[in-house]
């Protein structure tokens, strides 16, 4: 058995019917590993150590009634054998802040904090940029017009937005995309992802789940009429798949750069064939994947991790 913290946003609020991090925790605990609970406002550097206030943590399969919390307790994190860094973004500095002090914690961290820090989603996928579909990351709006003009539809959103926020189609003649781009400007500091429209997206967008860059499982998101968002905060479906010879070929692309970084459990999301997204900070998926029949996610998590202890 192994003492695990679980750095996170708060976890009475979280909806444990897709949650994956409490999909992680209810295995865990299955596994009669000890559990605490964290989240990351609460980290704190001194003497030499990095410390964290920590509650012992029981976990159980019953929507509104599935955590209960102990004494809170300030503990430094080389008490733990394994911290899960499982905060959702913002990837802002706050949570770069927090891997920093993760980093240099004398303790296992699952993802490594450093390869969360250096594989941003919407930046790290750049480096197979020959698996995407047309991308530009600009917030010059003349580029922009330009790569529309060159590429037909596009599809607009924030380089570090998360969950199918802010994400926009416009068409070639749309006259929206000036009134977008004061938008942007004045709400992100940072460049836009703009990506040429794949109109396949009705029929899906494939989140693979990766485990220590191999696969593990798969689900097929579908936005709901009327939408091109297909996540499934957005009120996408999680349908059963199968993966296709060309998402085999990007898995074997991507996942030994994965797992040379030390991201253990990683999403891709890959639209007809593109890959547009690489998740690293906090994925989803696996409570979707077991509801459809699908491989035990956890099981082999847990399996992953172990073997590094």
């Amino acid at each position: 058995m192994a003492t695990i913290a679980v750095q996170m946003d708060p976890i009475g609020g979280i909806n444990i019917n897709g949650d994956s991090t409490f999909a992680l925790l209810l295995e865990a605990a299955r596994r009669e590993h000890t559990l605490f609970h964290t989240t990351p406002e609460r980290l704190s550097f001194r003497a030499g150590k990095v410390s964290s206030r920590f509650e012992p943590l029981t976990v159980r399969d019953e929507a509104g009634n599935h955590a209960t919390l102990g004494t809170t307790e300030e503990m430094p994190l080389s008490d733990m054998d394994v911290v899960l860094l499982r905060q959702d973004p913002p990837f802002d500095m706050a949570y770069v802040t927090s891997t920093h002090l993760l980093e240099i914690a004398d303790t296992l961290v699952v993802n490594d904090p450093a390869g969360v820090r250096n594989a941003p989603e919407k930046l790290f996928v750049l480096e197979f940029s020959d698996l995407m579909p047309e991308t530009l990351i600009s917030r010059d709006r003349e580029t922009i017009r330009q790569f529309r003009a060159d590429v037909g539809d596009i599809v607009i959103k924030p380089l570090y937005g998360n969950g199918g926020a802010a994400v926009f189609k416009l068409s070639q003649d749309d006259p929206n995309l000036s009134s977008l781009m004061d938008m942007f400007d004045t709400a992100f500091r940072e460049p836009a992802v703009v990506q040429r429209f794949l109109p396949r997206v009705t029929e899906g967008d494939k989140r693979i789940i990766l485990i220590d860059g191999e696969f593990a499982g798969a689900i097929n998101r579908v936005p709901p009429k009327g939408e091109i968002r297909s996540n499934m905060v957005r009120g996408g479906a999680a349908n059963a798949t199968e993966l296709t010879e060309r998402e085999r070929e990007i898995i074997a692309r991507v996942g030994p750069r994965l797992k040379e970084l030390g991201l253990v459990f990683t999403g891709l999301d890959v639209i007809d064939g593109h890959l547009t997204e690489i998740n690293v900070t906090s994925p989803t998926g696996i409570r979707a994947v077991e509801k459809l029949g699908g491989p035990d996610v956890a099981g082999m998590f847990w399996d992953a991790v172990e073997a590094k202890l």
